[in-house]
C-alpha cells in the first residue's frame, strides 16, 4: 500500500471544519487530531516527507470509528474512513502487525472450527470470572490495551455457537421458490445465537430452501486494522463456498457484514474477481423484511421501541427508511424517533479493546439521548451495536430492553419483555 497514490483526495480536504460537527471522536475528546481534517492533515504531512513513519502514529491513524459520519457532512465527500485504512495499511507494512492480529486473521477467522474452539475457551473463562482475574494480573493486555477495562461489555459468552446447533446445510423453507443463502456472521455465531434462531425461521418462512454457509468470517475486521491481504483471504474463501451453489441470493442479519459482502467487487484483486460472476445477490436481513413485510400476530398490549442506525447499515448501505418502516408497521408497537439515531454508538468491532475511554464516551451520548425517548426497546440490526448498547444500558440502570430488527417482526421480543 501506499498513500502516496492517494494525494489528490486527501488534498480535497479544504479545511473547513464542517467535520467536527458529525464526528463522534471530536465530539468525545476535542483533539483536533480525533476528527478528519486532523487526520487528513497527518496523512498529507506524512506523503511530504514531515512525519516518519513510527509508533507515535498509532493513536491517531486508529482511533478512527470508520463510522463515515464526516464524509456524510463534508462538502468534498472526502472519503476520510477509507484513507485511513489505507494509511493503516502503510502504517503495518513500515512498522509492524501485531501478534494478536496475525493469529486473529490468520489463524482464527478463515476457520470456523478453531474460532467455536477459542470462543468456547473465552466463554468458560469469562463465565468463571477467570478472564477479570486475567485482565486484573495484566495477562489480557496482548489482546488490547484496554481489554482489562472492556472485558466487562459482555455480561456472558455462549458456550455453544449457532452454528452447532443449526449445522451448515440446506434446510426445506415454506416459500414457493427462492432458494436462500444465509451469511452467519461472527457476531451472531458466536455471541447472539437468539437472534440468527429468529433470523433463520423468519427466512424459511419465504424461502423454498434456506442454506446455512460454512462461511468464515466476512474479512471486515481485517480491513478495518488495515490488513489487505488478510481480508482478500477471507473474500476469496467466502466466494469459493458459494461459488458452485445454486442460491438465488445471500442474507446476512449483521449490517457490518452485509455492507462488507457488497463491496467484494472492490476489495478483490482484478485475478481473483472473476468467480464473483457466479456470487449471489446479497441483502441486509433489514432489505429482505422490508420487502417481504411481515404479518405477526396482532398484540394486545402497545410499547414505545426506537432505532439505532448501525454506521455500516445508514451509510455503509444507504439504509434508513426500510428499518422504519418495518418497526413501526408491527402491530403493539408505537415508534418513537431518537435524536442522533445514526451518530456511532462507539461499538464499532473491537474499538473498545484499545479504545475504551473513547467507545464509553461515545456510547454515553447514544444513551442520553436513548434515554430521552424513553423507549422500552431500542432496535438495531448488528450485533456489535446490541452488545455495546447492552453495556450503555447497564451502566446508566435503564430498563430499556435491545432486540434485533429479526426478533421484533418474528415475535420473539415478547417473550423478553412480557415473559409468561
Amino acid at each position: 500500500m501506499n498513500i502516496h497514490k492517494e494525494y489528490d483526495a486527501i488534498s480535497q480536504c479544504n479545511k473547513c471544519g464542517f467535520c467536527q460537527v458529525a464526528c463522534p471522536v471530536f465530539r468525545s475528546t476535542g483533539h483536533e487530531s480525533g476528527v478528519a481534517r486532523g487526520r487528513l492533515a497527518l496523512m498529507r504531512a506524512i506523503i511530504e516527507d514531515r512525519i516518519v513513519w513510527s509508533k507515535t502514529l498509532e493513536d491517531p491513524l486508529f482511533n478512527c470509528l470508520g463510522c463515515g459520519a464526516c464524509t456524510a457532512n463534508c462538502f468534498g465527500a472526502v472519503p476520510t474512513s477509507d484513507l485511513m485504512i489505507k494509511g493503516r495499511a502503510q502504517y503495518l507494512e513500515k512498522v509492524g502487525r501485531k501478534p494478536i492480529h496475525t493469529l486473529l486473521f490468520d489463524q482464527l477467522l478463515p476457520y470456523p472450527g478453531r474460532l467455536h474452539l477459542a470462543a468456547r475457551a473465552a466463554a468458560a473463562g469469562k463465565n468463571s470470572g477467570l478472564s477479570r482475574l486475567a485482565g486484573a494480573l495484566g495477562l489480557l493486555r496482548v489482546l488490547g490495551r484496554d481489554i482489562a477495562k472492556a472485558e466487562r461489555i459482555l455480561e456472558k459468552l455462549p458456550a455453544t455457537p449457532f452454528r452447532s446447533k443449526v449445522k451448515p446445510g440446506t434446510y426445506e423453507g415454506k416459500g414457493p421458490d427462492l432458494n436462500i443463502g444465509f451469511f452467519i456472521g461472527c457476531g451472531i455465531d458466536i455471541i447472539q445465537q437468539p437472534v440468527g434462531r429468529e433470523s433463520f425461521n423468519l427466512l424459511k418462512q419465504y424461502g423454498k430452501t434456506v442454506t446455512v454457509l460454512d462461511n468464515c468470517c466476512c474479512g471486515l475486521p481485517a480491513r478495518t486494522y488495515g490488513d489487505m491481504n488478510a481480508a482478500e483471504k477471507l473474500a476469496r474463501k467466502n466466494v469459493s463456498v458459494v461459488e458452485s451453489s445454486s442460491l438465488d441470493l445471500i442474507v446476512t442479519d449483521c449490517s457490518s457484514c452485509a455492507a462488507f459482502l457488497k463491496k467484494y467487487d472492490q476489495i478483490l484483486t482484478p485475478d481473483t474477481r472473476e468467480p464473483l460472476r457466479q456470487f449471489p445477490k446479497v441483502i441486509d436481513m433489514v432489505e429482505f423484511l422490508y420487502d417481504h413485510r411481515p404479518e405477526p400476530p396482532d398484540s394486545d398490549r402497545t410499547i414505545a421501541a426506537t432505532y439505532h442506525d448501525p454506521c455500516h447499515a445508514v451509510r455503509g448501505q444507504g439504509i434508513a427508511e426500510q428499518n422504519r418502516a418495518v418497526l413501526s408497521g408491527l402491530p403493539g408497537i408505537e415508534y418513537r424517533e431518537m435524536a442522533e439515531a445514526d451518530w456511532c454508538c462507539g461499538g464499532a468491532g473491537s474499538y473498545a479493546l484499545s479504545h475504551y475511554d473513547i467507545s464509553m464516551k461515545v456510547l454515553d451520548r447514544k444513551i442520553k439521548n436513548l434515554a430521552a425517548v424513553k423507549a422500552d426497546l431500542v432496535v438495531t440490526s448488528c450485533p456489535a451495536c446490541m452488545i455495546q448498547l447492552s453495556h450503555g444500558i447497564r451502566r446508566n440502570d435503564l430498563k430499556t430492553r435491545v432486540c434485533h430488527i429479526s426478533e421484533m417482526v418474528s415475535g420473539a421480543w415478547k417473550r423478553s419483555v412480557f415473559p409468561a
